[in-house]
């Protein structure tokens, strides 16, 4: 969803597995839980626990963002604060922005820093992707029907379809509700390694006048563990083809990688996140 923290996600976006359900992580775990709880029972237990252990966790980070769209590849460095996520641009196809666009890029941070209604509404944009993707996933057990799909590896697969009991509230639960996939599940860290999901059927808007989305369209969402305990969205792949107009933050054809990350300061404020982002030149840094 941290708005993309997994449901960037759904049409994107975001998920965790609650300790109750798995306790252990042995070979045996995957048969026992078979028998102690349904899969759709788990599937609400992760759900749960992914919202409140995102509402919990105050931690910040500092990682690199590179997404690739046809015909180019962005890399931007991002620092997460109390009052919103900061990104610095660093290289475009590859090559080091210049020195014309690292001023640029420094006058709109700076902006942004200093500009009240700026921040105002980076703060409003994150906070509306942070509820939508909380909304998104917490739909998630009513609007899909879960059943066990074995193991791959340490991690065990929740095999997710329509519900056809549920009535979608808006597009965005539309499109959601118009997907099957799969969830795979770290069951020795209780915590949702990756979910895939594709669209069995096409989904059109206001009969087709407000935009549409076409059969096979697919994402899928990496999740892993960048810090002790610490889990974090590291790589999301969304393929659709279509127009959907009402989209304003979700790409038709997007693949993001997250790396190298580090943790900040909790009480890091944006002035303090403008200046870490800051160019460092070698004087500096000697």
């Amino acid at each position: 969803m941290r708005n993309l923290r997994l449901a960037t996600f759904l049409v994107c976006g975001t998920l965790l597995v609650g300790g109750a359900a798995l306790s252990a992580g042995s070979p045996g775990t995957a048969s026992r839980v078979r028998h102690r709880v349904s899969a759709q029972d788990l599937l609400r237990k992760v759900v749960e626990h992914e919202i409140s252990a995102d509402k919990e966790d105050q931690s910040h980070w500092m990682y690199r963002s590179t997404s690739r769209k046809p015909g180019r590849v962005v890399t931007k460095e991002v620092i997460e604060t109390k009052q919103g996520e900061l990104d610095r641009l660093l290289s475009i196809d590859g090559k080091d922005i210049s020195e014309e666009q690292q001023k640029s890029e420094s006058e709109r941070i700076q902006k942004l820093v200093s500009d009240p209604q700026e921040l105002q509404k980076l703060q409003k944009d994150q906070e509306h992707d942070s509820d939508q993707s909380e909304h998104l996933l917490s739909v998630l057990p009513d609007a899909m029907i879960a059943s066990y799909g074995g193991r791959r590896g340490g991690l065990i697969t929740l095999n997710l379809k329509p519900n056809p009991q549920y009535h979608p509230t808006s597009h965005e639960t539309e499109v959601f509700h118009s997907m099957a996939g799969k969830m795979w599940v770290n069951a020795k860290e209780n915590r949702l390694a990756e979910i895939d999901g594709h669209l069995i059927k096409r989904v059109e808007f206001g009969g087709g006048l407000l935009g549409h989305l076409e059969k096979g369209g697919e994402f899928h969402v990496t999740q892993s563990e960048v810090g002790p305990g610490h889990w974090e969205i590291t790589a999301l792949h969304i393929h659709m083809h279509g127009k959907a107009l009402f989209f304003k933050s979700i790409g038709v054809e997007e693949n993001e990688t997250r790396s190298n990350f580090q943790r900040v300061p909790d009480d890091i404020t944006l002035a303090q996140a403008a200046e870490k982002l800051e160019p460092r030149t070698e004087a500096a840094e000697q």
